[in-house]
């Protein structure tokens, strides 16, 4: 039987009612298909408003402030390591803070309009507000807002990132004594098969923990933002999923040994193999990043030959090597004595070929031995001089 209301007519008015609607509806298909990327700035990061810190409801059921004094108390006479395992939840959870991202987009009629983009886990560096994150869970953001154990939120601003390294830090105003910091640990004294623990909002799920083990050290993988190699990551088999990233990992005694930073899965979801970035890599770049907004890597002050005349130079000697095309005036490399390729003189220049003890065959190679170490440190180069592959020289260079 037809409904009486399908049978009226439309006035006039209620079918340009219905065009536009239909129109709104079309400009927002549309609006998914296109896509406006912007590099994360302390403009853009900042462009919402300022609100008061808000509390936000992270779940409906949760209970009133009237109704905890109705909640039993827990269990005393769980296992130790059980009560080990809270223990170390309840201190740690509350430096730890979800992060939801808003891009900018350009709907049918041409206007920028705020959609949302995604969701991470970051947690707080130190008692001045600075929050640790992966960069791909800032990529393209044009606002941030970061939610607090307590559900109170703010807006984040950006402060700096380093894409090579997959760490990015933003900056919420909120008084010292309301923030609570992660314990830093050392990644170098990790060993297979010690305990690890993420702490993250997995699909939103804020709050959230998962155990595991260190399956592996000393991983080399491509980050997911610029390709470079993040060298020495932990491996692990803790479940983490879309939405852990930039969440910490810690060991059994609540420290920060790394960020969780990526998964290997055919499916997209957690197949027990994670990597986490070691915190004695964010103890190196975060500083920088706070300091100068940028990551700026220890360099020995040289410039390499191009890629084709390095592999030319390289198969006509038989060695494998990172050829000096130029020396800065005035860098370490400079001051220790290494020499460039000067054509007019007939002068080959230096062949690299190990930074204290490491292997350097090509330039990725030099990048990824430098990035371990900071300006002013002193690192042993050794070298092929004047074509003569017969024998090694070793030279002291400080990094600049």
């Amino acid at each position: 039987m037809t409904d009486p209301q399908d049978s009226i007519p439309l006035s006039r008015s209620a079918r340009l009612g219905t065009l536009f609607a239909w129109l709104v509806a079309l400009a927002g298909a549309a609006t998914a298909g296109c896509s406006v990327d912007f590099t994360p700035s302390t403009q853009a990061i900042a462009e919402e408003p300022e609100a008061p810190a808000q509390q936000v409801s992270g779940d409906k059921d949760r209970p009133s402030a009237a109704q905890l004094s109705d909640i039993p108390p827990p269990y005393t006479d769980l296992r130790a390591d059980e009560q080990a395992r809270i223990n170390l939840f309840e201190n740690t959870s509350p430096s730890v803070v979800y992060i939801s991202t808003v891009t900018r987009r350009t709907d049918f009629f041409g206007r920028g309009v705020n959609v949302p983009q995604g969701s991470g886990t970051g947690f707080m560096w130190d008692d001045e507000g600075h929050i640790v994150t992966n960069y791909h869970v800032i990529q393209g953001a044009s606002s941030a807002r970061v939610v607090m154990h307590d559900q109170t939120s703010h807006i984040a601003l950006w402060v700096g990132g380093s894409p090579r390294h997959d760490l990015a830090v933003l900056k919420i105003d909120t008084p010292a004594d309301t923030l609570s910091q992660v314990t830093i640990g050392d990644s170098d004294r990790l060993r297979v098969g010690q305990s690890v623990y993420a702490i993250g909002n997995p699909f939103g799920l804020n709050a959230t923990l998962t155990t595991g083990i260190v399956s592996a050290l000393n991983r080399q993988i491509p980050g997911l933002t610029s390709g470079d190699i993040i060298e020495n990551v932990i491996q692990i088999d803790a479940a983490i999923n879309p939405g852990n990233s930039g969440g910490p990992l810690l060991d059994s005694q609540g420290r920060l040994i790394g960020v969780n930073s990526q998964i290997a899965s055919p499916s997209g979801a957690s197949a027990g193999v994670g990597f986490a970035v070691p915190v004695n890599t964010v103890e190196r770049v975060v500083p920088q990043l706070i300091a100068n907004g940028e990551y700026t890597p220890a360099q020995l002050g040289i410039s390499a030959a191009s890629g084709r005349l390095n592999q030319l130079v390289a198969q006509r000697l038989g060695v494998s090597g990172v050829l000096i095309a130029q020396i800065v005036p005035g860098s370490g490399a400079d001051r220790a004595g290494l020499q460039g390729t000067d054509p007019n003189a007939d002068q080959l220049g230096d062949i690299i070929v190990e930074v204290d003890g490491d292997t350097v065959s090509t330039l990725s190679d030099l990048r990824i031995a430098l990035d371990r170490y900071e300006p002013g440190d002193e690192v042993d180069v050794s070298l092929y001089r004047d074509g003569d592959v017969g024998r090694v020289e070793t030279v002291r260079v400080r990094l600049m």
